[in-house]
């Protein structure tokens, strides 16, 4: 009787383990992801127009490292140099890299008085821009 006891509970207890092992390694859906897990990265390269002053890029630089300040949607915000060994930045020099918590923050952003003025400062010395949003986890 007591073997039987104990060959019965180790193998309930393996049952358990395996159901709770099975229901932790699940893959996340991705309806989750951008709720609970996920931040919306928003990069931003810029090509200048060649004879654009190092003066002049420096007035872009300021006036976009600004903004977070401004736009309290920003969650965080970064940017720099290109400084790839590759050469394939195709004239793309400088890189931004916003962070919003919600596509509502980055909506909130995008139209914004300051964005816009900011626009207007950057626009005579652009030559293109390149603009790719997407949703990383944290």
């Amino acid at each position: 009787m007591k073997v039987l006891f104990t060959v019965t509970f180790v193998i309930i207890s393996l049952m358990l383990g395996l159901t709770a092992t099975t229901k932790m390694t699940q893959p996340l859906k991705a309806d989750n992801i951008e709720i609970q897990d996920s931040i919306l990265r928003h990069v931003v390269l810029f090509k200048f127009k060649e004879g654009t002053t190092k003066s002049e890029i420096a007035t872009v630089e300021e006036a976009f490292n600004a903004l977070p300040n401004k736009i309290k949607a920003i969650y965080s915000y970064e940017w720099g140099l290109n400084n790839s060994p590759e050469g394939l930045n195709k004239g793309f020099t400088h890189c931004y890299l916003l962070t919003f918590k919600t596509e509502e923050d980055r909506g909130i952003y995008l139209p914004h008085p300051d964005h816009k003025a900011f626009g207007a400062i950057l626009t005579p010395y652009l030559e293109d821009v390149l603009v790719v949003d997407y949703w990383t986890r944290q």
